[in-house]
């Protein structure tokens, strides 16, 4: 893959044994933080090992890597709201993590477009392949959906009036995005999946603010 070839692995800079003691490094690190939590955000850390090794084989099986790639990603919404409050409200964590979810259809469906040429020719999977010349359509409505679960979770979860309009202002850079991205294009695909991280930062002081408000 063109985009890839000069990383560790691809370029050899980095052989698979020093791969597999950096591995084993971040492993030793994450689970001394999972110890420092509650038993209960233990077991549901732990369990999301079963997404983070099966999400790097998905490309292979089916055309949503990308959908697997949301539910492993976001599950620190579960596990951030597990080691604060020692359990799981369904009403907030179920749509935060769908909308992380949606969100994450979005943004890598996006960055799986710079690839999508290489993709075809070494026969790996993507929504990028997936939906084609529909992917506008799709992701808007994915894009949608993120927003609407966005808005009932901090609705389920009592924050104040300042979470709604950064939200707002969140799904207006979202649609930004959808609207104006040249798929065709790989230099403007990356530059709008890095710009997901406006969107993160302004729903991440929405809630803060929505919180501190409340």
């Amino acid at each position: 893959v063109e985009r890839t070839k000069s990383r560790p692995f691809a370029s050899g800079a980095l052989t698979p044994s020093q791969g597999v003691c950096f591995l084993g490094s971040q492993l030793l690190l994450g689970l001394g933080i999972l110890l420092q939590l509650n038993d209960f955000s233990r077991v549901l850390g732990a369990s999301s090992l079963l997404l983070v090794f099966s999400y790097p084989l998905m490309k292979r099986f089916t055309f949503w890597p990308q959908a697997f790639l949301g539910l492993t990603f976001n599950w620190g919404a579960l596990l951030g709201w597990a080691a604060i409050k020692g359990s799981l409200d369904p009403s907030v964590i179920v749509p935060l993590y769908t909308a992380g979810i949606c969100w994450t259809l979005v943004y890598d469906t996006i960055y799986a477009h710079q690839d999508k040429e290489d993709d075809l020719k070494v026969g790996v999977k993507s929504t990028a392949l997936r939906f084609g010349d529909s992917t506008k359509q799709w992701i808007s409505a994915f894009g949608t959906a993120s927003i609407g679960s966005f808005a009932l979770s901090g609705y389920s979860a009592e924050l104040a009036w300042p979470y709604y309009p950064l939200l707002t202002a969140a799904a207006a850079q979202l649609a930004w995005q959808i609207t104006t991205v040249d798929l065709s294009d790989r230099m403007d695909c990356n530059r709008k999946f890095v710009s997901n991280k406006w969107f993160g930062a302004l729903v991440f002081w929405g809630i803060v603010f929505g919180r501190l408000a409340s």
